[in-house]
C-alpha cells in the first residue's frame, strides 16, 4: 500500500477582518498517497487556496492536524517549517515567478542557494538535469525574456523539481498558457507522475483536471465531492492539429 504524504483532518482556518471573521476552512479531511495526481477544484472562495497554502506550509491552520511525510506540520516553528518546505515541496505558479535577468539555469538553482551541502558543481549538475527533464536542457543560458510562456512553465517546473521533492503543489500551473501549451504542461505532469511523484494542483479548468487521476472539489470552505477519473491522455496528433496562439496576439 501507498505511503501518505500529506494527511489532514478537521483542518479549520478562520481570518480576523476587523470584527468580522471569515471562515475560509471548515474541517477539511484529506488524505493524499505517494503517486497520487490530485486536482483541487472549485469557485474562487471555495477554501482551495487556502487548503492549496496550507498544506505547502506557506499558511498555518488555525485548528486541526497536518502530517506532511509524517511530519506534524503544526507543532513546527516558522525556520523549521521553512526548512520542511524547502526540503519536501516543489512549487508551481501561474505566473511562473522566474527572476527576469536571471538565465533558466541560474533560475533553476536557487532553491539550492542556501543548502550549504551543495557545492556550485553540483548545483549546476542538478540544475541541468532538471532541464532535462522539462525538454529545456538546449535553452539553459536564456532569459526568461527570451522563452515562451510554456518554456517559462517548464523552468518553473525544473526549478520545483531541484530538491528531489516529495510532493509537487501546482497553483493554475497551465493559467497563462493557450489550450495546446497547456495540455503539453500536463502531459509533462503525468510524465512525472508516472515516475511516482505526488502531484497535487489546483485549477478551476475541468479539461485539466481530466489529465488527472483524482479530482477533490471544494466549496464554502468545505470538500463537496472527492473522486477518481479516467485519466486522460492525448494523442501526439490530436494535439499536433490543435493552434498554438501567438504570444504578440495574447490580449
Amino acid at each position: 500500500m501507498a505511503s501518505s504524504i500529506i494527511s489532514v483532518n478537521q483542518l479549520v482556518k478562520i481570518y480576523q477582518m476587523g470584527e468580522l471573521e471569515v471562515h475560509a476552512l471548515r474541517g477539511v479531511s484529506l488524505e493524499v498517497f505517494q503517486g497520487d495526481f490530485v486536482a483541487i477544484m472549485g469557485k474562487s472562495g471555495s477554501g482551495k487556496s487556502t487548503f492549496m497554502n496550507i498544506i505547502g506550509c506557506l499558511d498555518t491552520p488555525t485548528s486541526g492536524d497536518y502530517f506532511l511525510d509524517g511530519v506534524d506540520v503544526t507543532t513546527l516553528s516558522r525556520d523549521a517549517l521553512a526548512r520542511l518546505r524547502n526540503l519536501k515541496i516543489g512549487f508551481v505558479f501561474q505566473s511562473y515567478n522566474l527572476l527576469s535577468r536571471t538565465t533558466a539555469l541560474e533560475n533553476v538553482e536557487l532553491p539550492l542557494m542556501y543548502n550549504l551541502s551543495v557545492d556550485s558543481k553540483e548545483m549546476r549538475e542538478r540544475a541541468m538535469h532538471a532541464l532535462d527533464i522539462v525538454g529545456l536542457a538546449d535553452r539553459a543560458t536564456h532569459i526568461p525574456s527570451q522563452l515562451s510562456g510554456g518554456e517559462q512553465q517548464r523552468v518553473a517546473l525544473a526549478r520545483a523539481l531541484i530538491n528531489d521533492p516529495r510532493v509537487i503543489l501546482a497553483d493554475e500551473p497551465t493559467g497563462n498558457l493557450d489550450t495546446r501549451t497547456g495540455i503539453e504542461m500536463m502531459e509533462i505532469f503525468q510524465e512525472l507522475n508516472d515516475k511516482g511523484i505526488t502531484i497535487i494542483i489546483v485549477t478551476h479548468e475541468l479539461e485539466i483536471a481530466s489529465f488527472t487521476k483524482r479530482n477533490v472539489n471544494f466549496r464554502d470552505g468545505r470538500i463537496t465531492r472527492m473522486h477518481e477519473v479516467l485519466v486522460r491522455k492525448i494523442a501526439s496528433e490530436e494535439l499536433l492539429a490543435m493552434p498554438v496562439q501567438k504570444e504578440e496576439d495574447e490580449v
